[in-house]
């Protein structure tokens, strides 16, 4: 999948960034690939406001009905982790505090920051794995297979940077960035 529209005024920069997703029986794996610039992450907290860095995200309820609500997972690119669970839009959510270090964070930017902006072009990738044992506290989950469709969307965004952007992968119509809009979620069609 590749994050390719905006919310808000079309941005400056738009960094080309790939997704893909796996299963198997036990969880749910997702790897960003990003085509980057002006590359900064100063958040070092977990559960951090990691989206004014340079960022990646994945909001979503593992099943096709979105009320009840959807998780967040937001990283920035050294690998910062927010995860939440959102029974409404940014109101009524839980920390998912001991959920996040089952994620399996991998990054290829090492380093606690990047305090200095990164103005050249980099390619910079993270992933992680989601345990749906992770996830079963809090939503009922119709597992990957062929046939099963999940709500979702994917996100791309730096508020702080030099050239902020706030991309997606399902279009959002909503007259500035606002990535909280589940009835404007996406379809996974899982294969």
């Amino acid at each position: 999948m590749t994050i390719k529209h905006h919310m808000g005024h079309l941005p400056a920069h738009r960094p080309l960034t790939k997704v893909k997703l796996l299963y198997d029986e036990d969880a749910i794996y997702v790897r960003f690939w990003v085509y980057d610039r002006y590359v900064m992450a100063l958040e070092t907290d977990s559960q951090s406001a990691v989206c004014r860095d340079s960022c990646v995200e994945l909001f979503f309820s593992p099943s096709k009905d979105v009320s009840p609500g959807y998780f967040n997972i937001e990283a920035n690119c050294v690998g910062t982790t927010l995860f939440h669970y959102q029974r409404n839009p940014q109101i009524g959510q839980e920390l998912l505090t001991a959920e996040i270090h089952q994620l399996d964070m991998r990054h290829s930017i090492k380093g606690p920051t990047v305090a200095q902006e990164i103005t050249e072009p980099l390619t910079w990738t993270l992933g992680y794995r989601i345990p749906f044992s992770a996830l079963k506290p809090y939503a009922t989950i119709s597992r990957p297979s062929p046939g099963v469709i999940w709500r979702a969307n994917l996100y791309k965004c730096a508020d702080r940077t030099s050239h902020p952007h706030w991309l997606t992968w399902s279009p959002v119509k909503f007259e500035r960035p606002n990535f909280h809009l589940k009835e404007q979620f996406g379809f996974f069609h899982f294969a």
